[in-house]
């Protein structure tokens, strides 16, 4: 472990802020750690995990990047040190491939998808069109719809898009989630948040108000 990580390990968690939060992630991926169990174990969210420890024998321990490359196709999220009465930090599946694609888990810019204008039935403009693969790779696509089709989703539908013409959201098609009541809209935007980078907006929509939605 390196000191620098390891001098962060010691501060009590009542004084770890956004500041520390943000260097300990920067350090994070030069440390070692060892998998506690091979499964994914679910954390209070109800979401799988994989539980590593910061310490342990030289021979048990692993480069951190093998292991969140691995995870990355596998929809599993990382939570480092469980056996605290806090862990340290907990990364979601989205960070997680965020790191993969990016070099860091949590990314202030967010991406341009491929742009042709769209005028709403209000005659409000919008930039619209499909999340690239750069913006949603296929290793992350194919973990995003395997969590639909659980929820019984069989042909989820997407569409990036822009109301301001400078930032977008990756908006869902409400029809293809099988028109679900609004009081469900935020909680299943939150769901599929778990599965996206943090900086990635989602948003549910109307295929009657924005057409040209297409297969996740």
């Amino acid at each position: 472990m390196s000191s620098a990580l390891e001098s962060m390990l010691a501060v009590p968690p009542g004084r770890r802020d956004e500041e520390w939060e943000r260097k300990f992630l920067r350090e994070l991926p030069s440390a070692k750690v060892r998998v506690l169990n091979p499964e994914p174990q679910l954390g209070p969210d109800h979401w799988p995990y994989l539980f590593v420890a910061t310490e342990g024998d030289e021979s048990s321990l692993e480069s951190i990047t093998g292991v969140l490359n691995w995870l990355s196709t596998r929809g599993i999220g990382l939570a480092v040190n469980p056996h605290k009465t806090t862990p340290d930090i907990v990364l979601t599946y989205g960070m997680v491939w965020n790191f993969r694609e990016r070099g860091e888990f949590i990314t202030d810019r967010s991406g341009r998808p491929e742009k042709k204008k769209i005028e709403l039935q209000n005659g409000q403009e919008v930039l619209a069109g499909p999340p690239s693969e750069a913006y949603l790779p296929s290793y992350a696509r194919s973990i995003l719809k395997q969590f639909l089709r659980d929820q019984g989703v069989l042909a989820p539908k997407v569409l990036m898009v822009s109301f301001d013409k400078e930032n977008y959201d990756l908006c869902f098609s409400l029809e293809s989630l099988g028109s679900p009541p609004a009081h469900e809209h935020e909680g299943i935007a939150e769901a599929l948040s778990w599965f996206l980078p943090m900086h990635y907006p989602v948003t549910l929509i109307s295929e009657k108000v924005i057409p040209g939605f297409q297969p996740l």
